[in-house]
């Protein structure tokens, strides 16, 4: 089926040819009709199959049937974990609403609230919020969402587990009692379930590939690699893959300053986003990546890792494993999106190993092992154009020293 032959608004159908949207995907498939009826829905599914549009779609169809907003009036809000979501999400609804007369808000803090709140003055009928900001709004009474009709928990897993249940809760008091709500994520456990069904009535369950969470577009591999030895690998990486567009993960903003330094070192170019940057700072470099300028490597914390939609990433290298395995659904998925095919590439020290097991044990499917021999680990690691600042090389150099003597003994 073809979204042209979907009942929905011409205004939409419009953007969506625009946008190269031709068919649902499984998750759009089986949700818009439900969220069209005005089910809720609690919808699981793989990162990168389109759950944005799925909701998205519906959303503004619906809007559109309905009374217009009055002054500071919202009639959908979308509850998000992040800023970077907060700001993807109101633009993949501000693509969908090109044709349409609906306004669209991305509410986040660490910015001047003044432009926030003259947009708000007006009425906003999609508010795409980040808790914080939200309830300081609602609190000076420049939002009202006592006419809310719709409510979406994006990243409803994260949101839930990160201690946003109270929020959700405070929202839902504010919301008038019959309104739609709807759960949507990539990953959910039972406990987080349990919380979404009491928030929820009657919903609509819908979970694409249960037993996979990760996109099958996806090769996945793993090298056994020496904590400090990381970063020639990375380097031999980039430069046999000079065109390829990577996004690397690492576990603090420390190591993402570190690796950044260490490829300066040997002149590659990269661009690095941390959570102790400033909002700004993060936007112009998360824009710079997603417009595919000159620099094709960002070196970046978990910050990136859920659900920024980033077009075309050929690699993401796993320069840390994540401490939960969960998140390596979340980083490996800004690659194989859609129809593409994408690769997922870590690196595992000995001390990781644990991680790399329960990374298994949540896939239910092994990583396939890159297998590095002694000679090739030792020529990567000689041939790097880094001078590192301890004598682990000078070891390694003696150690084949010493292996070449014994074997002209043996001879």
């Amino acid at each position: 089926m073809k979204f042209e032959q979907y009942n929905i608004a011409p205004e939409i159908k419009r953007s969506l040819e625009e946008l190269g949207f031709k068919r649902p995907t499984d998750i759009q498939f089986r949700a818009i009709p439900s969220i069209l009826k005005g089910d809720d829905v609690l919808a699981i599914a793989q990162t990168g199959t389109g759950k944005t549009a799925a909701f998205a779609i519906p959303i503004i169809h619906q809007l559109l049937q309905r009374q217009r907003k009055g002054p500071k009036e919202v009639k959908c809000l979308v509850m998000v974990p992040t800023r970077e979501l907060s700001m993807q999400i109101s633009e993949v609804f501000e693509k969908l609403c090109k044709y349409t007369r609906l306004s669209v808000l991305g509410l986040f803090g660490g910015v001047d609230q003044d432009p926030q709140i003259n947009k708000l003055d007006k009425g906003v009928d999609i508010l795409v919020a980040t808790p914080g900001r939200m309830f300081d709004l609602i609190n000076q009474k420049y939002i009202d969402i006592r006419s809310c009709e719709i409510l979406v928990l994006d990243e409803a897993d994260l949101m839930l587990d990160l201690g946003f249940i109270k929020d959700i809760q405070d929202v839902i008091r504010f919301l008038p009692r019959k309104h739609q709500t709807l759960f949507f994520s990539a990953t959910i456990d039972k406990e987080i379930k349990d919380l979404a069904y009491s928030l929820v009535r009657n919903p609509i369950r819908i979970q694409i590939s249960p037993k996979d969470p990760v996109s099958k577009n996806i090769n996945h591999s793993v090298a056994f690699i020496g904590m400090d030895d990381k970063r020639f690998f990375l380097e031999r990486l980039v430069k046999e893959l000079p065109e390829a567009r990577i996004l690397v993960f690492v576990r603090t903003k420390v190591r993402a300053e570190r690796v950044h330094n260490a490829m300066k070192r040997v002149d590659i170019d990269s661009i690095m986003m941390h959570g102790g940057m400033e909002q700004d700072d993060r936007l112009n470099v998360l824009n710079d990546f997603k417009k595919g300028n000159a620099v094709k490597m960002l070196i970046t914390t978990d910050v990136s890792a859920r659900g920024i939609d980033i077009p075309n990433v050929d690699y993401v290298v796993n320069y840390d494993l994540p401490e939960e395995p969960e998140n390596y659904v979340h980083r490996v998925g800004r690659t194989g999106r859609g129809v593409q095919k994408g690769h997922a590439v870590s690196f595992c020290a000995p001390e990781e190993k644990p991680l790399l097991d329960a990374i298994e044990k949540y896939m239910d499917k092994k990583v396939t092992v890159m297998k590095v021999d002694k000679a090739d680990y030792f020529e990567t690691v000689q041939l790097t154009e880094d001078i590192p600042n301890d004598n682990w090389r000078l070891l390694l150099e003696e150690e084949e020293k010493a292996k070449k003597n014994e074997k002209r003994k043996k001879k």
